[in-house]
């Protein structure tokens, strides 16, 4: 939790529509959250109060990370890398998945997130440089693929985007609640959970209980 830092929208969860996020639903989550997010501040943020003081060293990961991938010389190109993850995510994580699949896309993955060690990046310079632009997206997507993958296999249901054809119903006694997945450098991963929050702050609303998916 970073003090004083509020997230609305498609960054933020907090239980408004479930699993049931896809098509333009998160418009409510902007329009509620970040017209309450801007009261919470008008309430907390007082005029004139400095920033707090960063450490000394507060960029330098995010510093040796950006020279590390500038000046890295290996053998292959981001296109090549980017496109083998895409292949595994289409072939291994499609909507309909199953646990073999999943399991299998987990292999693959973890090789593909391994040779991203062997990335080449030709352009060395500062300005508008898209090879690094696009290597450094390529990091960040590399991450977000193993938390997709790994956390598709853990959910042993079917809910919302999720359609395990071996586990085709909803499982409200064991995953009624958010998954956080963290992804460490050598791409393992390890989950905890939040518990989903059901009943609204008044009694104005009635809460909406979970429903099937139906079309």
């Amino acid at each position: 939790m970073v003090p004083g830092l509020m997230a609305v929208g498609e960054a933020a969860c907090v239980s408004v529509h479930g699993a049931n996020r896809l098509g333009s639903n998160s418009l409510l989550d902007l329009v509620v959250f970040g017209r309450e997010a801007a009261r919470h501040c008008a309430r907390v943020v007082k005029s004139g109060t400095p920033h707090r003081a960063f450490k000394s060293d507060s960029a330098d990961a995010a510093l040796a990370r950006l020279d590390k991938i500038r000046h890295a010389k290996g053998s292959l190109r981001t296109a090549d890398i980017r496109l083998a993850m895409q292949r595994v995510m289409q072939s291994d994580a499609a909507v309909f998945r199953t646990g073999e699949t999943l399991a299998d896309g987990r292999r693959k993955l973890a090789e593909v997130f391994a040779s991203f060690s062997n990335v080449r990046v030709t352009d060395r310079s500062m300005v508008w440089n898209t090879d690094l632009i696009e290597t450094l997206e390529l990091d960040n997507l590399l991450g977000q693929a193993v938390a997709t993958m790994h956390s598709a296999e853990n959910r042993k249901e079917s809910r919302g985007a999720q359609a395990r054809e071996d586990f085709p119903n909803r499982d409200d006694q064991n995953w009624l609640k958010h998954t956080l997945c963290w992804v460490d450098a050598q791409g393992a991963t390890k989950f905890n959970y939040r518990r989903v929050h059901l009943n609204t702050l008044t009694d104005e609303v009635e809460s909406v209980a979970p429903k099937a998916r139906t079309y």
